[in-house]
């Protein structure tokens, strides 16, 4: 059964509550019965064993073909000669 977190808006206090996926949410503070949000919390579902992202992909990246190689040293050189272009024409004026 999932854990949902709730904050009162009117006490301020903060609780936890077991439910079901399917039970409606709570509305009222279990303290004050003053109306509650509910808040999104960090998950703990941490995936293990053979065949998950963590021992398969975490690490590993995937080789550059040369295509993109070349596409990356063109933009770079383009970016180059803009830069330079511009720089000329602002100490001309």
């Amino acid at each position: 059964m999932p854990i949902y977190e709730y904050k009162c808006r009117k006490c301020g206090r903060q609780y936890e509550l077991f439910q079901h996926m399917t039970d409606p949410v709570a509305k009222t503070c279990k303290f004050c019965k003053g109306h509650v949000s509910k808040l999104i919390s960090m998950s703990s579902f941490h995936l293990k064993g053979s065949g998950w992202y963590v021992t398969d992909y975490g690490g590993k990246k995937a080789p550059v073909s040369e295509a993109k190689k070349d596409d990356t040293v063109k933009s770079e050189t383009t970016d180059t000669v803009k830069t330079e272009s511009t720089a000329k024409t602002s100490t001309e004026e």
